[in-house]
C-alpha cells in the first residue's frame, strides 16, 4: 500500500493508503479476520452499522456490502487503530491513536515507516486463500 496522506486531529493520526491491487468483499473480509486475529476487544461495523462475529471465519459470510470497518487495540503497534475499507476502490483509510512517541506526530516519512509494513501485510491478507 502507498501512504497517500497522515494528519493529526485530536490526539489521532488520520491517514489515507491506497492499495497496490484492487480487490472486492472476499479480500476486504481476508484483511479483516487477519486484524481481528491480533486485535485487543475487536469491533467490526459494516456500512457503519455494529455487527457480532464470533470467530474469524464468520467474516467472510458477511453480506456484501459498501464499507467494512474494523477496530480494536492493536497487539503489534500497542495502540488502538481502526481501519476502513471501501468496497470496489483502492482506498484504506487507518486512524492510528497518538498514544506513544511513534504516533504522536504526522510526519508522513517516519509514519509510513512506523505503519508501511503493518498495512502491507493487510493488502498481502487480501489475496491470501486460506
Amino acid at each position: 500500500m502507498t501512504l497517500k496522506d497522515v494528519k493529526e486531529k485530536n490526539g489521532w493520526l488520520f491517514s489515507e493508503w491506497q492499495l497496490a491491487y484492487l480487490t472486492g468483499w472476499n479480500g476486504i473480509c481476508r484483511a479483516a479476520r487477519l486484524l481481528r486475529q491480533n486485535l485487543i476487544n475487536p469491533e467490526i461495523l459494516v456500512d457503519d452499522d455494529p455487527v457480532s462475529v464470533s470467530s474469524e471465519d464468520e467474516i467472510m459470510s458477511l453480506e456484501e456490502a459498501g464499507s467494512l470497518t474494523i477496530r480494536g487495540m492493536s497487539e503489534h503497534l500497542g495502540v488502538p487503530v481502526m481501519l476502513a475499507f471501501f468496497n470496489q476502490t483502492a482506498i484504506v483509510r487507518a486512524t492510528v491513536a497518538g498514544a506513544t512517541e511513534e504516533f504522536a506526530q504526522a510526519d508522513y516519512k517516519r509514519f509510513n515507516q512506523s505503519m508501511g509494513q503493518y498495512m502491507d501485510s493487510i493488502e498481502i491478507a487480501m489475496h491470501t486463500a486460506r
